[in-house]
C-alpha cells in the first residue's frame, strides 16, 4: 500500500511538472514575438536601452529579446543579424540602425513579409517605417550649442569634436550644436573626429588644447568622447565646460560632484521601453505615431542624484526588470 502510494505521488508530481511545461510553452506561443536588433550591448548606453525593452517585455507579457553586434565590424554584424532574424519570423522587429543604407534592402524583405519595422535611436529615410523612437538629434545638437553658449560669453573660442560621417546621428548632433554656436556669436576653432574609421577612440583634446590654448569650451557627438576629453582637461588642470550627448552615470557622476556645471543626456531606458511598446500597438493594428519624441534632460547638480540613482538601479537590475 505505502509502495503504491509512493508511485502514485511521484506520478502526480510528474503530471503537474508536465502540466506546468505545457502551459508555458503555449502562454509563450500565444505571446506576439518582438526582436530587438540593437548596435552594440557593451556600452552603458545601450545597455539601459536593453533594459527598457526588457522592462517592457514583462510589462507586457511579450515574448521579446535584444540582439546585438559586437563593437568590430558592427555594421556587417547587424545586417548579418537581420538576416537571421528574418527567418524567426518576429511579429515585430525594432532596428537601431548603425549605418541605415546598409540594412535597407534586408528591411524591404521584412516589408514584404508584413512584419512591422520601427527604428529607434537613429532614423532614416524609409517611408515603410511604423515610426522612429528616439531623439531628434538636430534639435538636440541645438540645445547643446545653447548650454555651451550660455556659460560662455560672444566671440568666446569653441571645439567640436564629432564622430565618423557614416553615423548620422551624430553628424546631426553636431550640426545642430554648430548652427547654435554661430547664432550665439561663438567663434567655432575647429571641428575633430574623436573615432578612427573602425570607430575606435582617438584622443584628439590634447591636440586640440595644443593648438587653440585660448579654447573655452567643447561640445562632444557623444559621452565617450566628452569623458576622453575631461580627462585630458584634468590632467592638464584646464578647466573649461564640456557637453556631452548621452547622460551616462559617468558624465552625471561629473555634474554631481561640481566638476560638470551641467551637460544633457537622451533617455535611453524611455527610447528602449517605448519602442517595445509601439511595436505591440503595431502588431495589434493600432494607430502609431510617425515620430515619437523619447525627451533629452538638461542634467544639473539639482536634479543629477536623482537621475543617478535611477539610471544606477536600472543598471544593477536591468536582467531582473
Amino acid at each position: 500500500m505505502k509502495r503504491r502510494w509512493i508511485i502514485f505521488t511521484v506520478c502526480l508530481i510528474f503530471l503537474i511538472i508536465l502540466l506546468v511545461f505545457i502551459l508555458k510553452l503555449f502562454t509563450k506561443d500565444d505571446q506576439p514575438k518582438i526582436v530587438v536588433v540593437s548596435k552594440v550591448i557593451d556600452i552603458e548606453y545601450w545597455r539601459l536601452f536593453e533594459s527598457g525593452a526588457n522592462k517592457a517585455f514583462e510589462d507586457f507579457q511579450i515574448d521579446g529579446k535584444v540582439v546585438a553586434p559586437g563593437s568590430a565590424d558592427a555594421t556587417a554584424k547587424q545586417l548579418d543579424i537581420l538576416k537571421s532574424v528574418i527567418r524567426e519570423k518576429p511579429d515585430a522587429i525594432i532596428v537601431t540602425p548603425i549605418q541605415p543604407s546598409a540594412i535597407m534592402p534586408i528591411l524591404e524583405e521584412y516589408k514584404k513579409k508584413n512584419i512591422p519595422v520601427l527604428l529607434a535611436d537613429t532614423d532614416a529615410e524609409w517611408k515603410d517605417k511604423v515610426t522612429y523612437i528616439g531623439t531628434d538629434n538636430l534639435e538636440f545638437g541645438k540645445k547643446a550649442g545653447e548650454l555651451l553658449a550660455s556659460m560662455l560669453y560672444p566671440g568666446d573660442q569653441v571645439a567640436l569634436i564629432k564622430g565618423p560621417s557614416s553615423f548620422q546621428m551624430m553628424t546631426d548632433r553636431i550640426k545642430g550644436a554648430k548652427e547654435a554656436l554661430e547664432d550665439a556669436g561663438m567663434e567655432i576653432v575647429t571641428e575633430q573626429s574623436g573615432y578612427d574609421d573602425s570607430f575606435i577612440l582617438k584622443s584628439v583634446m590634447k591636440d586640440i588644447l595644443q593648438t587653440y590654448p585660448a579654447i573655452k569650451g567643447v561640445i562632444t557627438a557623444d559621452d565617450v568622447l566628452a569623458l576622453d576629453a575631461l580627462k585630458i582637461l584634468d590632467k592638464t588642470g584646464t578647466k573649461i565646460p564640456v557637453v556631452g550627448a548621452d547622460g551616462i552615470t559617468e558624465m552625471i557622476k561629473f555634474v554631481k560632484e561640481g566638476k560638470l556645471s551641467a551637460t544633457l543626456g537622451q533617455n535611453p531606458y524611455d527610447m528602449g521601453y517605448l519602442s517595445v511598446e509601439q511595436a505591440l500597438r503595431a502588431i495589434k493594428g493600432e494607430t502609431v505615431r510617425k515620430r515619437i519624441d523619447s525627451g533629452v534632460d538638461i542634467i544639473t547638480q539639482d536634479n543629477a542624484k536623482n537621475k543617478l540613482d535611477f539610471l544606477e538601479e536600472a543598471l544593477q537590475f536591468g536582467s531582473r526588470f
